[in-house]
């Protein structure tokens, strides 16, 4: 190594590709899992060569020891994980809204593979998930997840303790704030479905021979999705600036 570079050198770069990894791994566009590990792993070397001459000279020297180095190496991924599953999980907050909806028009058992996600979901699930990831790449919103990458290192330096307690703290305000979101989001068919169940249960109880359900049904689903086409619009700006809002908090 040392005909080409210093030790501390390749310590250096070693520990900013163990944060950007995990990252990468996870975040939204360039996480999925219809992306190549090869272009993944790729993208994480040329960062990682791009980041060392801002970020190489705050790196702390190497650890005297093998466990000093694994447990660098280890804080660093830990710092990854924790960024990207972050950005990651306010993505969620479109899945609720497809499921909400999905329940609301009695959709939910339109099951689908979800490419943005590990399990199938919802038909409108899959369908907004997919539109999030067309927003943020229109809309230039992945230059702040590169960003927020470079300026991680100023909020989480190398020679501070790993933060757990903000990190959990942090986790459990995203979540939080994704599932509102999406009942937000889904609010429009909601208020609909409640208006209409109230309605049909008003007819069934005026007329108990009316073959209620074979008309409401029908009607549910071609009201509701036209609702749904409807909001569209407003649901992913609405979407998109919450998004923007949480990579402020990292700048």
């Amino acid at each position: 190594m040392e005909h080409y570079a210093p030790a501390q050198q390749v310590f250096a770069a070693g520990l900013i590709f163990a944060r950007l990894g995990p990252i990468l791994m996870l975040i939204p566009g360039f996480g999925e899992t219809f992306v190549p590990v090869r272009v993944r792993l790729s993208l994480g070397l040329l960062m990682a060569l791009v980041l060392f001459p801002v970020v190489g000279s705050s790196v702390p020297a190497i650890p005297s020891d093998v466990s000093g180095v694994i447990l660098a190496v280890i804080k660093e991924s830990a710092i990854g994980l924790m960024l990207g599953t972050i950005l990651r999980m306010f993505v969620s907050s479109l899945a609720a809204t497809g499921e909400i909806v999905s329940i609301q028009t009695t959709l939910a058992f339109a099951q689908t593979t979800n490419p943005t996600q590990a399990t199938p979901s919802t038909t409108l699930g899959t369908f907004l998930g997919l539109l999030g990831l067309v927003l943020i790449m229109s809309t230039n919103l992945h230059h702040l997840f590169l960003s927020a990458i470079v300026r991680s290192y100023t909020l989480f330096p190398f020679t501070r303790p790993l933060p757990l307690a903000d990190a959990n703290a942090l986790a459990i305000q995203t979540v939080s704030q994704s599932f509102a979101l999406g009942v937000q989001l889904a609010a429009p068919v909601v208020a609909f479905s409640l208006i209409f169940n109230v309605a049909v249960g008003m007819v069934g109880r005026v007329m108990p021979q009316f073959q209620i359900f074979f008309v409401s049904s029908p009607l549910m689903i071609l009201l509701g999705l036209s609702i749904f086409a409807l909001s569209l619009g407003t649901i992913g700006m609405v979407w998109i600036d919450h998004y923007r809002d949480l990579l402020a908090t990292f700048g």
